[in-house]
């Protein structure tokens, strides 16, 4: 019996399991079948839960985040944030074993799984590889606005993150946290990272995290070339991942789980996309590469439209002067991860994106499809794109992407 075999299905999942019946595909995407190669984008990791304490310089101990008890309640108290109420259900079933795989937002403290544990976990959903994204406490590294107390923790994660992944680069490619408020610390930290060997960095997607301030710079701002630069240089792939740069707005109330996910989680990393390609940093370092993490893809095709309408109905307006539009400089240099994203796949080869988006299954997160990948995918790629794009999005793309070595037998 295989350790998916033994998850329980409780009844609450039980519709994670119903797929429909797939005819014409050249490859398959069950573990034990001639498989298509298989990346998955967007995965999570949990350091111990004390490794923040032990390794942070000590005149920022004190400013860590942290979890107190208030009258009764747990609260998150994180630097520059209102204290945010930890919500605990009871989970069962699989729901219990995602929890315990690698953490998930409502249980920020949990034990490390690392490893060969990990490997077998990504086998039992056909993955080949994968991009690692900091999880619990590590995840919360991009809440203060200091940059410099920000950049201490992402050395923290970074140094840790390649300890426990460095043995296994060939299948995993953690994601080194770089904080983008201090233009100077953040390629110091580039420059050190990349001789570590990493493929790829975690940016927040607004350099300065916290509430809105035209004062601040955003990657759009020249003063940033120097750092577009120094990732150019070294290959490195850049990825915004949702919930970094934390925005301190949260809907509380009716519906207030929905609204923080949709609006104030998925929706602003449409912005370090918009500020790259509308400002011409691909024009000037055509050799970047730029993903959005956890967002879904739908959004893109219409992202691409407004940029193109802006740049042409308000050219009066529009600066810089660019030698392609906006949406050319998407569909050449950037990238968007998905999991089960409808408006995606229907718009992927209407709209030119074949050669952008990238599956994902966010392990170990409840809103990812491990371990029930395959039927997942089944529902949501069916037979609505061609054999060519469908390699892509599964891992050709992510390859590209992350410079990952694609082995021989996934190619004939």
């Amino acid at each position: 019996m295989t350790q998916a075999q033994s998850i329980e299905v409780n009844e609450e999942n039980l519709w994670r399991l119903d797929a429909p019946k797939v005819t014409g595909w050249k490859r398959d995407v069950r573990p034990g079948t001639k498989k298509y190669y298989m990346v998955s984008t967007d995965t999570h990791l949990s350091p111990p839960k004390t490794i923040f304490k032990e390794r942070i310089e000590k005149q920022y101990l004190d400013r860590l985040p942290r979890v107190e008890v208030r009258d009764g309640k747990k609260y998150l108290i994180m630097e520059g944030l209102r204290p945010e109420p930890i919500m605990e259900p009871e989970l069962k079933g699989e729901d219990l074993v995602r929890t315990q795989a690698g953490g998930a937002p409502s249980h920020i403290f949990v034990d490390e799984k690392t490893g060969q544990a990990r490997i077998d976990d990504q086998n039992l959903d056909g993955v080949d590889a994968e991009v690692i994204f900091p999880n619990g406490m590590a995840l919360l590294m991009f809440a203060a606005p200091d940059p410099e107390f920000v950049m201490a923790q992402c050395r923290i994660w970074n140094d840790w993150a390649w300890e426990v992944c460095g043995p296994y680069k060939h299948r995993m490619a953690p994601t080194a946290g770089i904080s983008t408020g201090n233009v100077d610390i953040a390629i110091e930290e580039v420059e050190r990272v990349a001789k570590m060997g990493f493929k790829a960095l975690c940016m927040p997607w607004k350099p300065i995290p916290g509430p809105h301030d035209a004062s601040h710079v955003n990657y759009n701002h020249p003063v940033y070339d120097r750092l577009w630069a120094a990732i150019q240089d070294h290959d490195l792939a850049i990825t915004y991942h949702i919930g970094t740069g934390k925005d301190p707005r949260t809907a509380r109330g009716n519906g207030g789980a929905i609204v923080n996910y949709v609006i104030h989680a998925m929706s602003p990393a449409m912005e370090p996309m918009v500020n790259m390609c509308a400002a011409g940093v691909f024009e000037r370092f055509p050799k970047l590469r730029a993903a959005t993490i956890e967002a879904d893809a739908g959004w893109v095709a219409w992202m691409n439209e407004k940029m193109d309408e802006c740049y042409r109905k308000h050219h009066f307006w529009v600066r810089p002067k660019l030698k392609a539009l906006p949406s050319d400089y998407y569909r050449s240099n950037c990238f968007a991860t998905f999991g089960e994203d409808d408006a995606a796949i229907d718009l992927v080869e209407k709209h030119g994106l074949q050669n952008n988006l990238m599956w994902a299954n966010d392990y170990p997160h409840h809103e990812g499809s491990w371990p029930h990948s395959a039927e997942s995918i089944y529902r949501t790629l069916e037979n609505r794109v061609s054999e060519d794009t469908r390699a892509k999005l599964l891992g050709l793309n992510a390859a590209r992407c992350f410079g990952f070595e694609v082995p021989k037998e996934f190619l004939d």
